[in-house]
């Protein structure tokens, strides 16, 4: 282990990442690769098991994505488990009028992957232990952080301390780290509630996406291994409590009467979770040797299920702005490194977040003349392949300035 340790309880890193999730666990890893040695402290134990702490959430894994996990030998763990999304559907109420996007769109490779989150994190737990310059933690939690112009100091609950050049809040959106730095958050909850479940159905989904749009919010269906797959059903708020509430048979038919039978009988496959929706963004991603990464920095609605991939962007934007930092001789904790890291990834986390935003706005819209020039705005863009190729890359994670573990 090159981390390193002056006294038993005195720990010490280059970087001390604060959450070791899909997204700060994958940090973890892209900073070993630059050399650098790295703490990770997580509260869920990875000997636990699979099903500890399963919340039935599975994530869209963009092409972009893709590439930055198979770059650090973590898509091995997930290829496994992973169903390619070959097909993406977006379609309206009972309107006859579609987008619908083809792998042939993207020239071969499919848009991206759906992977069950218990199998993110238990890539992540396999594969930290390999790394030399990694040491996770966990499960341990943060009682008290210092940070000061010479670097950083963090408190275990355990007593332990950790000294550090730079801290990184990876721990979600009720982040606590960003809470100790007194910086605030923006943004406003939506009268939505997402519920989550996974179904097995009686025939194939063939690799489809299908977003399907209702008064009350989208209605998403995930390919999953199998014929199984991952539904996301956006309810209003006030209502969601009810449907969580009706048995077995009660709530297959409401999702039934969603769902249609085009994948003919249905199963509710485990139990269903729901999650209040929100929107959310950390008025800077950046402080005194602190940088935010993830939901902590920005959390948006899953319309698009982009709320992962673009955590992923940020772990490979900060990855490549400390490595280039650390070969200059630069200080990795200093703010003119953490300013560049907040200036390419600000543009592009505010778009995603004002384009979800508006989305989910103008899809929840019931008055007349706007439901049917949506109608017709998805059919037009159907019928225009240099659009939806621009849709397309974007969707994949390809558009933009792209770091270099995001090029393959």
């Amino acid at each position: 282990m090159a981390v390193r340790s002056s006294k038993t309880r005195l720990l010490s890193a280059d970087v001390l990442i604060v959450g070791g999730g899909p997204v700060g666990g994958t940090l973890a890893c892209a900073l070993s690769t630059a050399g650098m040695e790295v703490i990770a402290v997580d509260h869920a134990d990875p000997a636990a098991g699979l099903d500890a702490g399963f919340d039935g959430r599975a994530s869209s894994i963009a092409l972009g994505s893709q590439r930055i996990l198979d770059a650090l030998g973590l898509w091995a763990g997930m290829k496994p488990h992973a169903t390619p999304i070959r097909h993406i559907r977006v379609s309206e109420g009972d309107s006859p009028l579609f987008l619908h996007y083809d792998e042939r769109d993207t020239g071969g490779p499919p848009f991206g992957y759906m992977v069950e989150n218990r199998f993110i994190r238990k890539a992540l737990f396999d594969r930290i232990p390999t790394l030399d310059t990694v040491r996770l933690l966990a499960p341990a939690r943060v009682d008290g952080l210092e940070r000061s112009a010479s670097g950083v100091e963090a408190r275990l609950a355990d007593g332990r301390r950790i000294r550090a050049r730079l801290i990184v809040g990876a721990d979600g959106r009720a982040s606590g780290v960003r809470a100790g730095a007194g910086i605030r958050v923006t943004g406003w909850p939506y009268r939505q509630t997402a519920i989550v479940c996974t179904v097995a159905h009686e025939r194939p989904h063939d690799f489809v996406a299908h977003e399907h749009f209702l008064p009350t919010g989208p209605f998403a269906v995930l390919p999953l291994l199998g014929n199984r797959s991952s539904i996301v059903w956006t309810e209003r708020k006030d209502l969601a409590p009810a449907i969580m509430a009706l048995d077995e048979a009660e709530f297959l038919a409401e999702l039934e009467r969603r769902f249609g039978d085009y994948l003919g009988r249905l199963r509710v496959v485990g139990p269903r979770w729901s999650y209040p929706l929100s929107l959310q963004h950390a008025e800077t991603a950046i402080a005194l040797r602190l940088a935010l990464v993830g939901d902590a920095a920005h959390a948006m609605h899953p319309i698009a299920g982009q709320g992962l991939n673009m955590g992923l962007r940020d772990v490979a934007a900060l990855t490549e702005v400390l490595a280039e930092a650390r070969r200059l001789g630069l200080d990795i904790g200093a703010d003119t490194v953490l300013e560049r890291f907040q200036r390419w990834r600000r543009f592009d986390n505010t778009l995603m977040l004002a384009m979800t935003d508006g989305l989910n706005r103008l899809f929840s819209n019931t008055i007349g003349p706007v439901r049917r020039a949506r109608r017709l705005g998805l059919a037009a863009v159907n019928r225009m392949p240099p659009l939806k190729r621009l849709f397309v890359r974007s969707a994949m994670g390809l558009a933009g300035r792209l770091p270099r573990l995001m090029q393959g």
